[in-house]
């Protein structure tokens, strides 16, 4: 890592990850990193936030496997992140540091727990569900810079954060608020 640059990364905990309590396990392994939390909460996905999140999975999955399947493991995959099949709470973090995008990429290993390193997180906790067909990844990390700011603009508010950490602007927003009593 002879670049250094410091960048931020979105990881989520995800509904299988949480039914497995593996949040500890997870984290700890992510603190080795030496990486700053800037921002962390539990977040229970809807349809809209699933989609805007997997924005791009559905035409890469049509492309590479065809309408109906590709349709398939897109649906299926919303209806993972969604918690049908788990729990409808997801766990998200952000973290800042040097190459955060490339520390944490290669802690949570490849994407198809079969094919991650036995070491890294997917490979020690992920699974391929023999009834759902569905990877459960346990995590999932920014892939890059550019989709780490779009994920944690997606998934934070400024104010959820520690640190101003992208532009901000002030603006007056009126809209019905659930409040404490």
């Amino acid at each position: 890592m002879a670049n250094t640059k410091v960048q931020q990364c979105l990881v989520l905990i995800k509904p299988d990850g949480l039914v497995k309590s593996l949040t500890g396990n997870i984290i700890s392994t992510l603190s080795e990193t030496k990486l700053k939390i800037v921002g962390a909460k539990v977040v229970k996905v809807d349809r809209k936030l699933a989609e805007a999140h997997y924005a791009d999975l559905k035409a890469n999955q049509i492309r590479k496997h065809g309408e109906e399947k590709g349709t398939q493991i897109f649906e299926d995959t919303m209806r993972y992140i969604m918690g049908e099949f788990h729990t409808d709470r997801v766990f998200a973090l952000v973290y800042e540091g040097e190459n955060a995008t490339e520390v944490i990429r290669k802690l949570v290993g490849r994407t198809n727990p079969e094919e991650a390193d036995p070491t890294s997180i997917r490979g020690k906790y992920g699974r391929i569900n023999s009834k759902t067909h569905v990877l459960e990844t346990v995590v999932h990390a920014s892939e890059s810079e550019k989709e780490a700011k779009r994920e944690i603009q997606l998934w934070f508010k400024p104010a959820e954060l520690t640190e101003i950490i992208y532009p901000t602007k002030k603006q007056k927003v009126s809209e019905e608020k659930i409040v404490w009593e």
